[in-house]
């Protein structure tokens, strides 16, 4: 049968795309791995106690991984997350007309060249496609080039980094519905897609990247809306721009609302690492825009002043209200405008 994507050559593209890894001594490199992993358990304490969210006895792997360990495991979720889409299309008896039409080999590239990319920026992830349970991933090469950019407190960034994943983590193991949620948002995307070939022809090789950027949250889905913008299509897209928002923006808070006896230079690091999002050479900016990651820096903007301004409101117990039901998920309007939220949630 004819793949729409080739998985593993895209694995096998991104690692030979991906950058350098700063050189760092083994002894160093040991060192910096055992505190991630202290981070861990330290951040843990801090999320429980800024989030008020009761996190279950914990069953998600955590892997403090290089960049090739990163592209592994985000090629293979994102495999599961293309399965019903490829599934849908063999019911339809399409996917070998649709294979060889797109290029399985030629989509598998242009996956791998994108990943390949991220496999640089990224920092860490809560990956919940490729295990049941997730995965918390530090990256760890990612996250000393960037303390050393930005000439912090190695101990204090990689705590700070891990406050943001450990918070994403409860997200989607304190919420139970969270996990199933995202993926019926898959579905809906999945079932609204035409299986007509001469549809897909034209629209899939753009549409299947932007679909896996979008929910795995690199992006807020104006490329796809471009590509198939119907009205179902669109509420879809603005549900999940909305979760993500809300996720991010969640996690932001937390990371910047620990207290200075944890992390000292939280607000130093803050200042610095909001500079660094803005992107660095021409061509790095270009890539962010055409990888959609200036549209999930204003999920992290965004997201943030929503949960600062409905907590600052209401705090932190009647925020937590927002985790009940999908029902009481901010919609992408009541993000910008957090009032609405607590009018409708809250009366």
């Amino acid at each position: 049968m004819a793949s729409l994507i080739d998985w593993d050559l895209a694995a096998i593209v991104a690692k030979r795309l991906s950058p350098s890894s700063p050189s760092v001594p083994r002894a160093e490199a040991e060192a910096a791995v055992a505190e991630l992993y202290r981070a861990t358990d330290i951040a843990a304490v801090q999320v429980a106690e800024l989030t008020g969210l009761a996190e279950p006895p914990v069953t998600a792997l955590t892997r403090v991984v290089d960049r090739d360990g990163w592209i592994d495991v985000n090629t293979a979720g994102m495999r599961t997350v293309m399965t019903p889409l490829t599934e849908r299309l063999a019911s339809a008896g399409q996917v070998g007309r649709i294979g060889e039409a797109v290029g399985g080999r030629i989509t598998g590239v242009q996956a791998g060249a994108v990943v390949g990319f991220l496999s640089g920026k990224v920092l860490g992830q809560f990956e919940f496609f490729d295990r049941p349970d997730g995965q918390l991933l530090l990256v760890a090469p990612n996250v000393v080039a960037v303390e050393r950019q930005l000439g912090v407190n190695p101990s204090d960034f990689r705590l700070w980094v891990c406050l943001h994943e450990v918070t994403h983590r409860v997200q989607f193991t304190a919420v139970g519905w969270t996990r199933d949620y995202m993926f019926d948002q898959i579905a809906a995307l999945t079932a609204s897609v035409d299986p007509d070939p001469a549809v897909l022809r034209e629209r899939l090789s753009g549409a299947l990247g932007e679909l896996v950027n979008l929910v795995r949250g690199q992006g807020d889905g104006a490329g796809l809306l471009s590509v198939l913008a119907t009205p179902e299509q669109r509420e879809v897209l603005e549900r999940v721009s909305a979760f993500m928002s809300l996720v991010e923006g969640h996690a932001e808070y937390v990371m910047n609302a620990v207290s200075p006896t944890v992390i000292p230079s939280q607000p130093d690091i803050e200042r610095r690492f909001s500079s660094r999002r803005k992107g660095g050479n021409p061509f790095d900016r270009l890539l962010r825009r055409l990888l959609g990651l200036d549209a999930k820096t204003r999920q992290y903007v965004d997201g943030s002043a929503f949960v600062r301004a409905v907590v600052d409101k209401v705090g932190v117990a009647d925020f937590n209200a927002i985790w009940t039901s999908p029902q009481t998920l901010p919609t992408k309007a009541e993000i910008a405008a957090p009032a609405d939220w607590v009018a409708r949630v809250h009366g």
